[in-house]
């Protein structure tokens, strides 16, 4: 199981969406945290598990406190609320006045994040949002934790002359001067918000274009610019959300992730696993494939994470809270 984490160079290309569609679709259990130091949106677009508001205090903010003392991996659910759909979320700072409260704790938010993976209780695959890291964002503390660093840009050509740039400084950083990873470090992705008529073939263009400019980075995919299926997915547009080609083309990525990455994390989360034999085994919600509907892997239509009323799903903490059993809104994420 991994950390990846999502960003973006410059302006508002989406990050925020392609995190929540790729965590809907997710084919293991996912926590979904904010982590923009400038601040998170689902509070204001998206209803929680109970049909009401999610709570701002709850999440990014009143983890603050908990991880001055330390933190334990699985002290994380304590703080996570489930979406209408049942999504699990870590709620993101209000603003980013906030987010000096983390100061110094963004590498101990990193550690729990990655090592959630290996809890025997409730592991998890966990997506960050981390907003825009142009400057000093203390969010790319996260990265060195990641298994992989996404990076999410539109086609424009300015876009792309800043995400090759912002590639190959990134990979640079994180592989000490080298521009490919080595073992144990994280890989860079860049995935481009275009159309679905344009798609394959800006894809390999872009592709080329890191290689050549030796970036260390590569395409992993694409996620359609659909503007509708955005609506959707933060519950303001009625429709069918699994038939949207952002879902649709989310579901591709997700596969094209597992299908090159899945079996290096599982191989290092069992390596990182302690051995326990007289423990009763748990649950391996990580062997289910992208192409299955594994445990928790979510249903698209039935997820609908601003449209309030719907009940909260069976074993879901009201409002956030520690899973009792580890189910906590995985069937209808």
């Amino acid at each position: 199981m991994a950390l990846i984490a999502l960003a973006a160079d410059k302006g508002s290309p989406g990050v925020t969406t392609a995190a929540v569609a790729l965590a809907a679709v997710w084919p293991r259990r996912v926590l979904l945290a904010e982590t923009d130091p400038a601040g998170g949106d689902l509070v204001y677009r998206s209803a929680a598990a109970h049909g009401g508001p999610l709570n701002p205090n709850t999440g990014m903010l009143s983890i603050a406190a908990t991880a001055r003392r330390g933190l334990v991996p699985d002290q994380l659910w304590d703080h996570v609320q489930p979406l209408s759909g049942g999504l699990e979320v870590l709620v993101g700072l209000g603003n980013s006045e906030q987010a000096a409260g983390l100061a110094g704790l963004w590498p101990t938010l990193g550690h729990a994040f990655a090592s959630l993976a290996d809890s025997p209780h409730a592991a998890a695959d966990v997506i960050a949002d981390c907003g825009r890291i142009s400057g000093d964002t203390p969010a790319a503390e996260l990265f060195p934790h990641a298994s992989l660093v996404l990076l999410v840009s539109r086609t424009e050509p300015e876009a792309l002359a800043r995400v090759r740039d912002r590639a190959a400084a990134l990979a640079g950083k994180l592989n000490g001067g080298a521009r490919v990873a080595g073992p144990g470090s994280p890989m860079v992705g860049v995935v481009l918000i275009a159309d679905t008529g344009s798609a394959a073939k800006l894809a390999s263009q872009v592709n080329d274009m890191l290689v050549h400019a030796q970036t260390g980075a590569r395409v992993v995919g694409t996620l359609a610019d659909d503007p509708a299926g955005a609506e959707q997915l933060a519950g303001r547009r009625r429709g069918r959300l699994d038939k949207s080609l952002l879902i649709r083309t989310a579901r591709k990525v997700t596969a094209d992730l597992y299908q090159q990455y899945g079996a290096a994390w599982s191989a290092s989360a069992h390596a990182a696993q302690p051995h326990q034999p007289h423990q009763p085994q748990q649950p391996q919600h990580h062997q289910s494939s992208p192409q299955q509907q594994g445990r928790y892997a979510p249903s698209a239509q039935q997820y609908q994470p601003g449209q309030p009323g719907q009940p909260a799903p069976q074993g879901s903490p009201q409002g956030g809270g520690r899973p009792s059993d580890g189910r906590a809104a995985g069937a209808g994420r």
